[in-house]
């Protein structure tokens, strides 16, 4: 952990993306859930032809504006998007038992739902990978505040490596408008973060970032993907 955390101090994002696949080919992969951060790194991958492996979850109750970007994504890089869904019988049983608004009764519930639409299915997503890339940073959550570029997941057994953890949101929205990347327009309306489109709503002037995630619950605003 010190030797490559070492090897990617002070690197730029490319030259560390290009060293961690020089350390570990074929098993470098991102995942975009097409927000702000995300789109951001995809643009980075993708403009410097970096053969990082890209893939998004569908839990199957996504903002149409979400489809809608990764549409315009896909026409725009002409780059392959794998995606993975939720089980169908984990589904159906879910629903069948509890309905489909369940995650409003608990944080329970919450949970449960998304363990079977996102933590499941990114499992799978992430068999096989050795460094696994995110768009987190730190100022998203008080979850995420004392995370570093680089990560031990000992739970999956790879490594996280968190290239704009220590970006500001000037420095994301300054990206996407310098390089004209495509973004989800939610994100025009209030919507920071952007989830399910049940369990996301947009916040107001002053809010934090995860106010508008499962907003009628008091709890770490996480979904188990990240802690």
């Amino acid at each position: 952990m010190t030797d490559i955390t070492n090897a990617l101090a002070n690197k730029p994002v490319v030259e560390a993306i290009q060293y961690l696949l020089e350390q570990y080919p074929g098993a470098v992969a991102f995942s975009t859930s097409f927000g702000q951060e995300d789109q951001v790194i995809a643009d980075i991958i993708w403009r410097n032809h970096l053969p990082v492996r890209v893939f998004t979850l569908d839990t199957g109750r996504l903002f149409q504006e979400t489809y809608d970007v990764m549409d315009v994504t896909l026409a725009r890089y002409k780059q392959p998007i794998e995606v993975f869904y939720p089980e169908t019988a984990a589904v159906e049983k879910l629903v069948s038992e509890k309905g489909p608004n369940s995650f409003y009764d608990s944080v329970e519930n919450r949970k449960q739902c998304c363990g079977i639409r996102k933590v499941v299915p990114l499992n799978r997503a992430l068999e096989g990978v050795k460094v696994w890339i995110t768009g987190l940073r730190a100022e998203q959550s008080e979850n995420r505040h004392d995370m570093q570029t680089l990560e031990w997941d000992e739970h999956r057994h790879l490594y996280k490596y968190n290239p704009l953890i220590h970006w500001g949101y000037d420095e994301v929205l300054a990206y996407l408008s310098q390089n004209n990347v495509p973004y989800n327009k939610l994100h025009d309306k209030g919507y920071i973060s952007i989830g399910c489109a049940p369990c996301t709503r947009a916040i107001g002037p002053g809010e934090h970032p995860r106010a508008g995630r499962w907003w009628w619950e008091q709890s770490q605003k996480e979904c188990g993907l990240h802690g």
